[in-house]
C-alpha cells in the first residue's frame, strides 16, 4: 500500500518535503508492508549538501542523525526500511521467537527440578509480539519520523555512486561537500542449488514474519542464523532438519561450541546433518524434497540459512576504482575506503553485528567531524549465537590464534562441574575456554557456552580487548557460586 506521509515541521536548513514510493515486495502473502517508499522531492531541493549517507541501517541512521544534529546538512538514503535488518527480520525479532522457545524449554524442565506442568506452545503470541512490540507490522513511520525530526532529509530509493563525492538516485544527482557513508548493508545469500530458484522457499525474513510454525522444516546452513531459527521453531513442535555442508555447527566458532550444540539441537528433536552437499531441491504439492548425495529429506517448508551476501557492483564502487567483484569494502582505520568516502557495517566484512556497525559509525563521524580521533581495533570483536545453550566469543579462536604464529597456552572449565552448573541442573551444559598468548601472558581469544553464555562473555571481552594479564584475572575475586566463576577455573587450567 502506498501512503504519503505528512512529516512534522522542519528547519529551514532541512526544509519539509513529501515522499514519493518505489516498490518493496512483502515477503510473504500474510505480511503486509505499509511504509514510506518514496523519494524526496520539492522544489526547493538541493542537489549539495554536507554529507550523503547510503542505507540507514542502525549504524548509519546514527550516523546520520549525529552529523545532523551537529549543524551539517545531511541526506540519508534507504530502499527499504529506515533502521534496516536487525529490527525488522533480524537481532529484535528473532530474539522474541528464541525467547519464547526457552521459555516453553524451561517449563518443560519443570519436571527435573520442581514437579509436574502441562506446556501448550501458541506461536500466535510470538507472532503478534513481532508485529505489535518489535516491527509494528514493518512500518518505519518512527523511525522515519525520529531520523526527519533529526533534521535529516530522507530519500527512498537506491543509490549509485557516480564519483567520489556525487551519488544518484532514481535519475536525480547529489553531490556532498565532506562525505559520503556507504552502510549498504547485505542481503540474504541464496546458493546456486539446482532447482532451488523455482521453489517458494523463505529466507530469515519470511521465516520472522511467519504466522504460523511449519509442521516440519529443513534448514539449508548450520550457521548463527540457521541453528537459532531451528531451534526457535523446533520448541514450537516443528519437525526440524538441519544441513550444514561444513564438519561441524557453527563453523567460525570453537569445535566444542559445535559440538556442544549439536547435543542440544538433537535433544530438542533436531534432525542434523553435516558435511553435507545438497544436490537438487524440489517442490511439489506443497512437500520440499531436499536430496542430498546418499539420501533425500521431505518437509513442508524450506528455510535458506547460507549467510549474507554484497552487490558492490550495483552501488556502483567502480567510481571509486574500487573492483566491482570484491565482496567487502576494505578500510583504513577512519572508516575511509577513498578520502571522504567512508564504509561501515556488514560491506566492511568484519562482522554483520549491529554492534559492529555502530562501532565503525562512531569512529566516521568522529573523523567527519574532525574531533577527538578514534581508530577502529579489530582483535576483539565479540559475537554471540542466542541458541540455548548460548555461545559467546570474542577474539580469536584456538585454530585462529596458532595459525597466526603465536605460542598458544588453553585452559577449559566444563559449566557441569562447576558449583553453579551442578545447582542449575536441568540445562546447565556448556563450558569456559580461554585462549592464551603465551609470550604476552594475555587472552587473545575466549568463549562462553552455557546459559547466559553472551552475559558471561563481558568479562572476557573485556580482558581480550584490554590486554588484561592473565595474572591480574587470576588475581580477581570471582562471585561464588556464579557460571562467570569458572572463567578463574579455565584460567587456572591455561596449559
Amino acid at each position: 500500500m502506498l501512503q504519503t506521509a505528512v512529516l512534522p515541521p522542519r528547519t529551514e536548513a532541512s526544509r519539509t518535503h513529501t515522499l514519493r514510493s518505489t516498490a518493496f515486495p512483502p515477503t510473504v502473502e500474510e505480511v503486509h508492508i505499509n511504509f514510506r517508499q518514496n523519494d524526496l522531492v520539492g522544489e526547493d531541493m538541493a542537489s549539495e549538501v554536507d554529507v550523503i549517507v547510503i542505507g540507514l541501517g542502525p549504524g548509519g541512521e546514527a550516523a546520520a542523525g549525529k552529523l545532523a544534529r551537529s549543524g551539517l546538512s545531511v541526506i540519508g538514503v534507504e530502499a527499504r526500511l529506515v533502521g534496516g535488518e536487525c529490527p525488522y527480520y533480524g537481532c529484535i525479532p528473532s530474539k522474541m521467537m528464541i525467547r519464547a522457545g526457552n521459555a516453553l524449554m524451561e517449563g518443560r524442565r519443570i519436571q527435573e527440578l520442581a514437579g509436574q506442568a502441562a506446556i501448550t506452545p501458541d506461536w500466535s503470541m510470538v507472532a503478534h509480539r513481532i508485529r505489535n512490540e518489535a516491527t509494528d507490522n514493518w512500518d518505519d513511520t518512527v523511525a522515519m519520523n525520529r531520523l526527519v525530526d533529526s533534521g535529516v532529509e530522507l530519500i527512498r530509493g537506491r543509490a549509485q555512486l557516480t564519483g567520489a563525492t556525487t551519488v544518484n538516485v532514481a535519475g536525480q544527482e547529489y553531490a556532498a561537500r565532506k562525505a559520503i557513508i556507504i552502510n549498504a548493508g547485505t542481503e540474504p545469500a541464496v546458493p546456486p542449488i539446482p532447482g532451488l530458484s523455482s521453489v517458494p522457499y523463505w529466507t530469515n525474513r519470511e521465516a520472522i514474519a511467519t504466522t504460523r510454525v511449519p509442521e516440519s522444516l529443513i534448514v539449508i546452513g548450520g550457521g548463527a542464523i540457521g541453528v537459532e531459527l531451528a531451534q526457535a521453531f523446533a520448541r514450537f513442535d516443528s519437525r526440524v532438519s538441519v544441513i550444514e555442508a561444513s564438519d561441524r555447527l557453527v563453523p567460525l566458532e570453537e569445535p566444542e561450541s559445535g559440538a556442544e550444540l549439536l547435543k542440544a539441537l538433537e535433544a530438542d528433536g533436531v534432525n542434523v546433518t553435516v558435511k553435507a552437499q545438497v544436490k537438487s531441491i524440489e517442490h511439489s504439492a506443497g512437500t520440499f524434497t531436499v536430496h542430498l548425495e546418499d539420501k533425500s529429506l521431505p518437509a513442508s517448508q524450506l528455510l535458506i540459512a547460507t549467510g549474507r551476501n554484497t552487490n558492490l557492483g550495483s552501488l556502483g564502487v567502480a567510481a571509486l576504482g574500487i573492483d566491482e567483484d570484491v565482496k567487502f569494502l576494505e578500510t583504513d582505520e577512519y572508516m575511509q575506503v577513498a578520502p571522504g568516502v567512508y564504509a561501515i557495517g556488514d560491506i566492511t566484512g568484519k562482522g554483520a553485528f549491529t554492534h559492529m556497525s555502530m562501532y565503525q559509525s562512531a569512529i566516521a563521524v568522529a573523523h567527519i567531524l574532525e574531533a577527538e580521533p578514534r581508530t577502529a581495533e579489530y582483535h576483539a570483536v565479540p559475537r554471540v549465537t542466542f541458541t540455548d545453550p548460548e555461545i559467546g566469543s570474542v577474539g580469536l579462536t584456538e585454530a585462529q590464534a596458532r595459525s597466526t604464529g603465536l605460542s598458544v597456552r588453553v585452559g577449559r572449565a566444563d559449566l557441569t562441574e562447576s558449583s553453579r552448573g551442578w545447582l542449575h541442573k536441568a540445562g546447565n551444559s556448556g563450558f569456559i575456554k580461554v585462549v592464551e598468548d603465551a609470550a604476552t601472558g594475555t587472552l587473545v581469544g575466549a568463549t562462553s557456552v552455557g546459559p547466559s553464555g553472551g552475559e558471561v562473555l563481558g568479562l572476557l571481552a573485556l580482558a581480550v580487548h584490554a590486554r588484561i594479564p592473565v595474572s591480574t584475572l587470576r588475581s580477581m575475586i570471582y562471585a561464588y557460586p556464579t557460571f562467570h566463576r569458572a572463567i578463574e577455573s579455565a584460567l587456572n587450567d591455561l596449559q
